[in-house]
């Protein structure tokens, strides 16, 4: 490394009300290079909707217009969400309250969500950033493509955790092919209590697609066992979500277009079956037989794998040894492997 004067890497992070997988391995990065100890710190700092442009926006929506207007969030309508911080899970990150960006010690990573803020926060003040693609399906977060392509150039590089991302960025963005950086996310095994027993219990997130969980507990309902339950895990903390994934035995995936859904392979660490949506992004890990995958729509097939799963609960050793490479390929040790590659490319832009 060129320098040992301290380089500040700050997340910028959308302020979710409720369970946020992205937010979290935001969260999760951030802590991890605090925890180092070397030349790097690190911070979050969360931006938010002013009330008068959510209002404003409102109003827009029942006065429609036929002109074609700028969609997406405008960097005049955010500001700095103050002193907030996620709940939902045990974190011990540090928070920043401004936009102030120091030259010659800040490193901005922006998520893909708000890389068009990017012009007018960062490139403007010569600020060094990289942009976090944590989905390769919400790249587009304006019309305004001409901001959009000079984002991703000027960016010094471009976060991708999966290879669906990667293809999406490239296919959106291809004179970033060059730009890319892998990064990866952990899931703990040990934050699971294993030793819990099994239930007949099934249990789902529906927050994304709602009407199909719907649509599927309407078809389960005189087919399912009666002893049997199924049961939603939406919205809860961390540890009630894997309280219930450890005692569950099958899982039921509803992503809906994501870059690497995190649900799924927590469910299938914590020794489930999961069945369902791999949101395109989870055919990286989407094995047999520890993952099903069901087409999106397809209720019978769905319904069918569940009551099959039922009248055979047996996981064998290939389920073992899927779900092992799961747990390598999801390990803290991988996790800080790349963001210490990371912290290196970015020492040497100072």
């Amino acid at each position: 490394m060129k320098t040992l004067k301290k380089i500040n890497i700050i997340y910028i992070c959308i302020s979710e009300k409720g369970p946020s997988g992205g937010g979290k391995i935001i969260y999760n990065h951030s802590e991890v290079i605090s925890n180092l100890k070397n030349t790097f710190t690190s911070q979050i700092l969360h931006i938010k909707k002013k009330k008068l442009k959510k209002l404003s926006g409102s109003i827009k929506k029942i006065f429609k217009s036929n002109k074609p207007k700028y969609t997406g969030w405008n960097v005049k309508d955010i500001k700095v969400n103050q002193n907030y911080k996620s709940e939902w899970f045990n974190n011990n990150v540090s928070i920043k309250n401004d936009f102030e960006f120091d030259p010659k010690k800040d490193f901005v990573i922006v998520p893909e969500i708000f890389s068009h803020f990017a012009n007018e926060l960062l490139i403007k003040k010569k600020i060094p950033y990289a942009i976090f693609a944590q989905n390769g399906y919400t790249l587009k977060t304006t019309n305004d493509y001409k901001t959009l392509n000079t984002v991703y150039k000027k960016a010094k590089f471009i976060l991708s955790y999966s290879k669906d991302i990667t293809n999406c960025v490239l296919l959106a963005f291809p004179f970033c092919s060059k730009k890319i950086q892998e990064i990866s996310y952990s899931i703990n095994e040990n934050d699971f209590d294993l030793s819990k027993s099994k239930k007949n219990l099934i249990t789902y997130m529906p927050r994304k697609l709602s009407d199909h969980a719907e649509q599927l507990l309407f078809f389960l309902k005189n087919n399912l066992p009666k002893n049997w339950k199924i049961e939603s895990i939406h919205n809860m903390k961390q540890k009630d979500v894997y309280r219930h994934l450890v005692q569950s035995k099958i899982f039921l995936s509803f992503s809906r277009l994501e870059g690497l859904p995190l649900p799924p392979v927590e469910a299938a660490i914590a020794k489930n079956k999961v069945i369902g949506y791999t949101g395109e992004g989870g055919k990286q890990y989407w094995k047999e037989p520890v993952f099903t995958e069901i087409p999106n729509g397809d209720f019978s097939k769905f319904t069918t794998k569940i009551l099959e799963n039922i009248r055979n609960e047996k996981k064998g050793k290939k389920f073992n040894l899927v779900r092992k490479k799961i747990i390598k390929d999801f390990s803290i040790n991988r996790e800080i492997k790349n963001i210490k590659l990371m912290l290196k490319k970015i020492s040497n832009y100072y």
